[in-house]
């Protein structure tokens, strides 16, 4: 397993990670059939979607941010901590993807795929680990 480290810069912001994913397999994706990305993190998730147009990434933090609103009456209230919609947020996002491998151990992204690390409750330090399925 790797271990991706990243740190956000935005409450919410989505972070294309395709080529540290990528980076991490180098040299060791030969005899694997697919890269699971997992995010040990209750108010981050992880997801594929369009990475050539900077903007979808920006959509995607202002619908969430407009379906799950911080203004609801929220039961989980943690004082200074007042993240409930951050965990909401996340779940729709989910904290994994599977990709498969090509042969050559590239990952089998579509042409405007990429791979995006999604922060709800940032700034923050983060990880993210990638592990070889053979």
């Amino acid at each position: 397993m790797h271990e991706l480290r990243l740190r956000t810069e935005r409450q919410s912001q989505l972070v294309d990670i395709t080529r540290l994913v990528q980076e991490a397999l180098a040299g060791e994706s030969a005899e694997a059939a697919a890269v699971l990305v997992y995010v040990p993190h209750t108010t981050a998730g992880v997801t594929v979607n369009e990475h050539a147009d900077p903007a979808v990434a920006r959509d995607f933090e202002t619908a969430l941010e407009r379906i799950v609103p911080a203004e609801w009456p929220w039961q989980h209230v943690e004082e200074g901590e007042e993240n409930a919609p951050t965990h909401i947020r996340a779940s729709f996002m989910g904290p994994s993807v599977v990709i498969p491998l090509r042969d050559d151990g590239s990952l089998a992204l579509g042409t405007w795929q990429g791979v995006f690390f999604c922060e709800f409750d940032g700034p923050r330090q983060r990880s993210v680990y990638v592990s070889l399925l053979k």
